[in-house]
């Protein structure tokens, strides 16, 4: 093992699992911010007698496409000034449970420091940022890191359920006659293995047939999907050519080299997208390898915290983090249009209209979620019919949406993504000299997540 793995993990007790591992590389340190141009304000959403929250910065490791390579990276800020620390996690190793308060211990901080891990499907780091939001506008905290890790290359498998239930039975068995009796009664099928589901358990359907039933309901054509997803890769490219995505920190691989980029990033050609076969509806779907969000490993953290501790501290915040909202829908026929329903909602609820949003940052599960979503907002009917509305939510602008790539060309490692996509939003802003940005994601479940980021001054 590579001597600078040895020396990130040297005390993180070998049961841990990678997911531990990756958390505890990015709790390690958080990285200073840079002084940033000042954009044009608008009014603020900041509220009377309610305390201000900002994003100091905000970290992840290059996002690897499941079963390339391994993950680590750093951070820096002193250990004893974090008050609490929640990381989001999907699929969860039974070892680390709780992946947030094994992976603080082994990155050294106090076992006096309070962690705990949340899950809610692809939204879990955004679920760990906004119970840091009401950890610090309660009082209750000064400084929270929040973040999120998934190892898809390395996840649990279960023997069926015959064979736990067996060998359940002979822990409990008292004698010799037994234990060879359960033993007699195991058949070929008890080895079968159970791998994670990837399927609704509320429905018995995947995601990606819930896609492909989207886009079919919407209209949504393959080329359309090929086009859209074509158009991220070659965003993303541009974004990582042009060092824009600077909250990347370049690892160290177990044994092999430093990884310094996410590699997921492969433009290709319509005509070449269009040779994939589909995926889940066969032979008719649309939705393929090309036009889906990929397994990914990778895991992202946030430093959160009042405005007043940051300042004292002297941090430059990159971002306030303003109004939230989650939202829930049908998990059949609407499985995958949270966005559609968070967007006017927490538009609403911080006093805005679409025109003001100067950045989207939207999760890309699949091209045909994305456009879906985009012609259900832009559907009176759809706006009366299910969403109580008298007219439609409106639809982004293209030259404001995900203009550095997304999930399908980025990567989606479930827990994490919610990080990558608020830090993208805020570095956009600072980039483009805007002021509101809107991030928007939808999750298994029928769930979903919207949230406004202002940006933040600078003097």
């Amino acid at each position: 093992m590579a001597s600078m793995l040895v020396h990130a993990f040297r005390n993180v007790p070998t049961s841990v699992s990678w997911a531990a591992k990756l958390n505890a590389r990015l709790l390690s340190s958080v990285p200073h911010t840079q002084p940033q141009a000042q954009s044009t304000s608008k009014k603020t959403l900041a509220k009377p007698g309610l305390r201000n929250v900002v994003l100091v910065e905000g970290v992840r490791i290059p996002f690897l496409m499941s079963g390339t390579t391994g993950l680590l990276t750093r951070t820096s800020i002193p250990k004893a000034e974090v008050d609490h620390i929640v990381f989001g996690t999907v699929i969860q190793e039974v070892k680390t449970s709780n992946v947030a308060r094994e992976a603080s211990l082994g990155a050294g901080f106090s076992d006096k420091t309070p962690s705990h891990t949340v899950t809610m499907a692809c939204i879990s780091s955004n679920q760990a940022m906004t119970t840091a939001i009401g950890l610090i506008a309660s009082g209750q905290c000064e400084t929270v890191i929040a973040g999120g890790v998934e190892f898809m290359s390395d996840v649990p498998i279960r023997h069926s359920r015959k064979m736990r239930k067996t060998l359940l039975s002979l822990t409990r068995a008292k004698t010799m006659g037994q234990r060879l009796s359960l033993l007699g009664k195991i058949r070929p099928d008890y080895f079968a293995p159970e791998l994670p589901a990837v399927a609704e358990f509320s429905t018995s359907e995947t995601m990606g047939h819930s896609a492909d039933r989207l886009a079919a309901a919407f209209g949504v054509s393959r080329a359309e999907q090929d086009e859209f997803a074509l158009r991220s890769h070659v965003l993303a490219k541009k974004a990582e050519t042009e060092k824009l995505l600077k909250d990347v920190i370049p690892f160290k691989v177990p044994g092999r080299h430093t990884v310094t980029k996410d590699n997921g990033i492969r433009p290709s050609s319509v005509e070449q997208m269009g040779k994939l076969k589909p995926a889940f509806i066969k032979p008719h779907g649309t939705i393929t390898a090309a036009n889906a969000s990929f397994l990914t490993d990778g895991a992202s953290a946030v430093l959160i915290m009042s405005e007043d501790k940051a300042l004292a501290m002297g941090y430059k915040p990159l971002a306030y983090l303003r109004d939230f909202v989650y939202v829930s829908q049908d998990p059949k026929d609407q499985l995958l249009l949270g966005p559609t329903y968070a967007t006017p909602k927490v538009l609403e609820k911080a006093g805005l209209a679409l025109e003001d949003i100067d950045v989207f940052e939207f999760h890309e599960a699949f091209a045909a979620q994305i456009l879906s979503n985009m012609k259900a907002m832009d559907s009176d009917w759809f706006a009366k019919t299910y969403m109580g509305r008298k007219s439609r939510v409106g639809v982004p602008k293209m030259d404001k949406f995900n203009c550095w790539g997304g999930s399908l060309s980025l990567g989606h490692p479930f827990g994490a993504t919610g990080c990558r996509l608020v830090t993208t939003a805020a570095h956009r802003l600072i980039k483009g000299g805007g002021q509101y940005a809107l991030v928007a994601a939808c999750a298994a479940g029928g769930q979903g997540h919207g949230m406004i980021v202002e940006t933040y001054p600078q003097q």
